[in-house]
């Protein structure tokens, strides 16, 4: 039997033989020394596959490790197992969550009448490392839906069975063990624990952090830093959902179901403009003049500012509202990448001195000749925008690098507010089952890129990795330097933008590259019921930029 194999180190496939039956753990173990990191899935003819998956006929085979969306999602469902045995070895049996993104890793919390101190949790790390110095099994069971149903009821997981009750297209249901303790997650598993080679525990605040490696660099446990903010507004994100009544997804469908998601979408919607006006009382307070609002893609930049603007207005403020894309530097000065490209997304593409020479003569009251970056010709245009500001009068700037010190170095310290906006999903499927903030911000970029670019579903999951590694570089690294965080996100809205996607998640076919990804995506919307009729979401709606009939975006 022929295999075309592609690995980490090698770009191209090469073809190798093997006998038929063979798994894919097995070639893996003969390449194991020459590659630079820990393989975790394979992708077979484009289809996401475990370890454990036996070959029976000729195939493309490629190796995955921590370095793909796919691989890192397993990583993080088999150290939570491997977590949640050692919980159950150390404190019994006890309600554990896993929460959200935090820290460089997944915010937890063990439910005890009183909250677990650093010596438990130190004795849980213990117990893990334990775990995976004994390489163990982690045993997989697919049974059928109604088995699966029975196994939820006798293990006491209540919100599993809810979901999986309301799952009505899902036939099979794929558990996994480890030593006894057996849960359901919607992802796959590595073999054994001995794959999980880099993690770290810490007590943190009422929770515990379950720290791994970043997909840029899968053999390192990245540095620590406190995200404080991060941890304030999913904590904020959480009272809202408790006000909405709505804590995992099945309670999202039941309300879909039901008919009360017209005032779901209200009530969510009334609770982000709140939000908005608090930050524009918090503007107007300080007295602040030049507000600067950054985040990662699809987080909603553009309507949160114009959105922004009307509540300064409403503060007896007139705001000027730009962008930093206006002060490119002349196309030809623009800076390399590591291929020879132009890099755009590189802060030495603006034109920084110009930008903050014009800032700081805004607010001392000169009349500015603001450019205009024509982008057919790849120069900027003077002479059309001749503007000057009042006083008091504030500039709201939307940049990818709006948080980055250096992009306003030149202009005082007290004059500036931060503002970091993303789409902090705190909805899960359940207490284990948690929706990463990457996947809910690639379905709104999905429908944004069909609906106004002419892309297809096919391109956005293939752009999605360059997209990321940007954010690494120009964004997530100074979301710190915010004065507040805005979280654009509605826990209403992947009920929403599912019908949109679906459609363009199923016109990728099985012979492209991007069908594993589509097919994952497609496996985790099965949980959410559809919001058919969203006339009821208003028209300055953060998704209306996303799906269609925004007042701010065209």
């Amino acid at each position: 039997m022929k295999i075309q194999l592609r690995t980490a180190l090698r770009g191209n496939f090469e073809e190798i033989e093997v006998n038929q039956g063979t798994t894919i753990e097995e070639i893996y173990k003969q390449y194991e020394k020459t590659l630079p990191y820990t393989i975790l899935a394979a992708k077979v003819n484009n289809k996401f596959e475990d370890l454990t998956y036996e070959l029976f006929e000729d195939c493309n085979l490629e190796l995955l490790d921590m370095r793909t969306q796919a691989a890192n999602l397993i990583y993080q469902y088999s150290l939570s197992l491997i977590y949640l045995k050692a919980v159950y070895d150390c404190l019994g049996n006890v309600k554990v969550e896993i929460q959200n993104s935090l820290n460089k890793g997944l915010y937890t919390e063990i439910k005890t009448e009183k909250p677990v101190t650093a010596r438990q949790v130190h004795a849980i790390e213990k117990r893990m490392t334990e775990i995976v110095k004994e390489d163990i099994p982690f045993v997989k069971e697919v049974v059928s839906r109604e088995e699966a149903m029975d196994i939820l009821a006798q293990d006491g997981l209540k919100e599993k069975q809810r979901i999986l009750s309301e799952s009505l297209d899902l036939n099979q249901v794929k558990f996994y063990s480890l030593n006894g303790v057996r849960d359901f997650f919607y992802g796959l598993m590595v073999p054994s624990t001995g794959y999980i080679k880099y993690f770290e525990l810490m007590k943190y605040r009422r929770g515990v952090l379950l720290r791994f490696p970043h997909p840029s660099d899968p053999n390192v446990i990245p540095e620590y830093e406190d995200e404080k903010k991060m941890y304030q507004a999913f904590g904020e994100q959480t009272k809202w959902d408790k006000l909405l009544d709505v804590n995992y997804v099945a309670d999202l469908n039941d309300k879909i179901e039901n008919g009360q998601y017209k005032e779901l979408i209200q009530l969510s919607e009334a609770l982000h403009e709140k939000k908005i006006a608090e930050i524009a009382d918090m503007i107007k307070k300080q007295h602040k003049r030049i507000i600067l609002i950054a985040g990662p893609s699809s987080s909603g930049k553009t309507t949160f500012a114009r959105r922004l603007c009307i509540q300064l207005k409403v503060n007896g403020l007139n705001p000027l509202y730009m962008g930093t894309d206006d002060y490119f530097v002349e196309r030809e000065n623009s800076p390399l990448d590591e291929h020879g490209e132009k890099d755009y997304e590189n802060l030495r593409a603006l034109d920084i001195h110009l930008f903050n020479d014009n800032m700081n003569d805004l607010l001392a009251g000169k009349e500015v000749d603001l450019p205009t970056f024509d982008f057919m010709t790849g120069h900027k245009v003077f002479g059309e925008r001749i503007t000057s500001i009042k006083p008091v009068q504030p500039i709201v700037i939307e940049g990818i690098h709006a948080l980055n010190e250096k992009l306003t170095e030149y202009i005082p310290k007290e004059e500036k507010f931060k503002i970091y906006i993303s789409p902090l999903t705190q909805l899960n499927i359940d207490a284990h089952n948690r929706i990463p903030t990457t996947d809910e911000r690639m379905l709104r970029r999905m429908v944004r890129d069909n609906l106004y670019r002419g892309h297809n579903a096919q391109s956005t999951i293939n752009s999605w990795p360059k997209v990321r590694a940007g954010e690494d570089v120009n964004i997530f690294p100074y979301n710190s330097e915010a004065d507040v965080l805005f979280n654009s996100y509605h826990v209403y809205e992947i009920a929403v933008l599912k019908k949109y996607a679906e459609p363009l998640l199923r016109q990728i076919t099985p012979e492209e590259p991007e069908y594993a990804e589509a097919i994952r995506m497609l496996k985790f919307l099965r949980f959410f019921k559809t919001i058919d009729d969203d006339h009821v979401i208003v028209n300055n709606s953060i998704i209306r930029e996303f799906i269609g009939g925004s007042i701010f975006v065209e």
